[in-house]
């Protein structure tokens, strides 16, 4: 059996160049060839892999592109290696700016596939506030948590979410039952915990329930805080699904309805026009762009 064709070095140099760059006139002055040097290169990789690398619009990787980029990078870096001579493996720093509960329940337990994809990228996470475009410093990139649109930024909308009122099992053994949660008496008879991230609004709009936004009751900006107050008797929350997942799994918290009703805000992953010319940023939002 004729063992298996190494693709040519000059197309696996191309196809990094183009992955990290996203742009084929700026991959070949890299490489010192002709845009259209660079474009036969790649067609002539995809041929001999029968894979599709790239998605041809924007020159983001496809799922088999990113895959097979994580081969590619170190093979690649292996070869720059000179036999005798040691040296620190340059590390590339992305800074992330993120939302405090969407981080812990959503990105944390995908990061590891990151890493694992690209480990010479090291990730520096700092705390933003949802709404408010709050961060610690400045990053590379943001998570926001809002209706999008934010001005000077380009942005990528990730997840969309639904949203459902829940409170522990003591608060509605104490005061419920509350019978879907559904019309105006039942929540007149409850103490609504408040937050500027999921407004009550929604929730009355679409049940028919012709009651203003709550004044007074407990507030946090964060969802994870208001859905620990819930659990510890403040009252009843209204809860997003993907973010409360581990609150209602658990049992700390009791859905009070089988109705969820779509939010109108969304998470998105912003950036500062250009930042995506560089690779591990581009990287980064393909890789969030497929984990979610």
């Amino acid at each position: 059996m004729a063992p298996p064709r190494i693709p040519p070095i000059h197309c696996l140099l191309s196809f990094e160049a183009l992955a990290r760059l996203r742009s084929v006139s700026q991959a070949a002055e890299e490489l010192s060839v002709t845009p259209s040097a660079v474009s036969h290169r790649i067609r002539q990789l995809e041929t001999q892999l029968g894979l599709k690398l790239f998605e041809r619009a924007d020159f983001s990787l496809t799922e088999d592109g990113t895959a097979y980029l994580t081969q590619v990078r170190p093979a690649l870096k292996a070869l720059a290696q000179i036999p005798g001579q040691s040296g620190a493996a340059s590390v590339t720093k992305l800074r992330l700016a993120v939302t405090p509960t969407f981080s812990r329940q959503i990105l944390l337990p995908r990061l590891a596939l990151f890493r694992h994809a690209y480990p010479d990228v090291e990730l520096i996470l700092q705390v933003s506030i949802p709404l408010l475009d709050v961060t610690a410093e400045n990053a590379d990139l943001e998570i926001r948590f809002g209706a999008g649109a934010y001005a000077g930024m380009e942005e990528l909308r990730i997840l969309s979410d639904t949203v459902f009122p829940v409170c522990s099992p003591e608060y509605l053994h104490e005061f419920g039952p509350f019978d879907g949660f559904d019309r105006a008496e039942s929540v007149a008879r409850a103490r609504l915990i408040r937050s500027p991230l999921e407004p009550w609004q929604t929730w009355f709009r679409a049940c028919g329930i012709d009651l203003p936004e709550p004044r007074e009751g407990s507030q946090f900006n964060d969802v994870g805080l208001m859905l620990d107050a819930a659990v510890a008797g403040f009252g009843v929350a209204l809860t997003r699904s993907r973010l409360g997942v581990a609150w209602v799994e658990s049992g700390r918290l009791i859905r009070l309805s089988p109705q969820a009703v779509a939010s109108p805000h969304h998470h998105f992953v912003c950036w500062k026009p250009g930042v995506l010319e560089r690779w591990e940023c581009a990287a980064f939002v393909d890789w969030l762009k497929h984990a979610l």
